[in-house]
């Protein structure tokens, strides 16, 4: 029987990356869905979708392929055959994504690929609905989260890293815009299952981050 690892948070907290390392440490599948919906939500804003037109979005779904590959245990994505792994990174998608996620439609098609690949292995699967919603069951549910001024700090690292102009005050005010989307939307809102672990992150490291999920993990598989 596989195990399953929920990791839900707000945007910013460090699920991807965090997630992503406890699993290689774990030999786990990482399963990034918020990547998934970031995939959808390309498509939708290249193709000027008007996500209020339940038709116009039918159709625009319709036509969406999504493909997950695994190369050296980093989840690419693709869409309709071509690879967008680069291209849903930025804060438009990201914004987009939000959007898309609140969406039942969307979530749907998303729902049974999502469900399909916990049954077929050991996975930590991040969201923000993975624990309540997605995987109800899973063996182990992580709240990871962090403060708004600690995302805000990291996000602007890392874009500014990457060479991208920002603004640290616009990431704060997008990120609290976006903790209340999440969490006010009708659809599958963020929210911390009851039974899962709170993880706070906001005075660790990474590495102290994952050590952390690591044993969680660990103690619950023992």
């Amino acid at each position: 029987m596989s195990f399953a690892i929920a990791v839900d948070g707000p945007a910013g907290a460090g699920k991807s990356t965090v997630s992503k390392r406890a699993a290689q440490k774990l030999h786990f599948v990482y399963v990034d869905t918020g990547a998934m919906y970031r995939t959808i939500a390309l498509y939708l804003l290249e193709h000027d979708v008007d996500t209020e037109d339940e038709e116009a979005l039918s159709e625009a779904l319709s036509k969406i392929r999504i493909g997950i590959e695994y190369r050296d245990q980093t989840q690419c994505m693709f869409l309709n055959g071509e690879d967008v792994s680069d291209r849903i990174r930025t804060p438009e998608v990201s914004q987009g994504a939000s959007v898309a996620a609140a969406i039942p439609a969307v979530r749907q098609k998303l729902l049974d690929l999502q469900r399909s690949m916990a049954a077929e292995a050991d996975v930590i699967m991040d969201g923000r609905d993975i624990g309540t919603n997605i995987l109800p069951d899973a063996q182990l549910k992580i709240f990871l989260t962090a403060s708004v001024e600690e995302r805000a700090r990291r996000r602007y690292l890392e874009l500014s890293q990457n060479g991208t102009a920002c603004s640290l005050e616009e990431i704060s005010r997008e990120i609290e815009e976006r903790d209340w989307r999440d969490s006010h939307r009708e659809t599958a809102p963020l929210c911390r299952a009851e039974d899962a672990v709170l993880l706070d992150t906001s005075d660790m490291t990474l590495d102290e981050a994952v050590d952390a999920l690591t044993q969680l993990a660990k103690e619950r598989m023992s």
